[in-house]
């Protein structure tokens, strides 16, 4: 199979999770099934980058429009479903600065939008509402996605089948 930068090498979340089953230390960690599936890449992974808001995305906004280089955006949101996160402006601005993927523990809007790009996203559920713009929030610290703990410079593998983090690169 070849690849760009904009189609990453497939590496299937269930080969992940057979190679890790007896994996007792903590370092690679599965998120529970609840995120749906949005974006128009269905399977990516990179390295993590963390936000920590609830119910405000101006920190959202400001890390899509810098440059991604193949990494994955986890926003905290606390599992808000009153507000969207993440929209179709946000989605296209993270595409075009090279995000591999969003994954929010929130809601996003703009489905249609969102589906158009060329970018992953997982998210809790779609809400029409916006955010307010506060600019409160945190970057760049652990956040507890569901349960789970997840850390800046972790990897972390989307794919239909689901969601896995690891404390290092992985190969399929």
């Amino acid at each position: 199979m070849t690849t760009d930068a904009r189609t990453p090498a497939r590496i299937s979340t269930c080969d992940l999770c057979d190679a890790h089953r007896s994996d007792a230390s903590g370092a690679f960690r599965v998120l529970p099934p609840v995120f749906l599936a949005f974006g128009g890449v269905a399977a990516f992974h990179g390295p993590v980058a963390t936000l920590k808001c609830f119910e405000d995305n101006a920190l959202v906004k400001a890390a899509v429009n810098t440059p991604g280089e193949g990494r994955v955006l986890v926003v905290d949101g606390g599992a808000s479903l009153r507000r969207a996160l993440v929209g179709g402006n946000l989605a296209a601005s993270a595409a075009r600065n090279g995000w591999a993927g969003i994954v929010v523990d929130g809601c996003v809007r703009d489905v249609a939008e969102l589906n158009a790009e060329a970018i992953g996203i997982r998210a809790l559920a779609l809400v029409p509402m916006a955010t307010d713009k506060r600019g409160e929030g945190q970057g760049g610290v652990p956040v507890r996605v569901q349960g789970v703990w997840v850390r800046p410079g972790d990897w972390l593998y989307a794919d239909a089948d689901g969601i896995v983090v690891s404390d290092r690169a992985l190969h399929g």
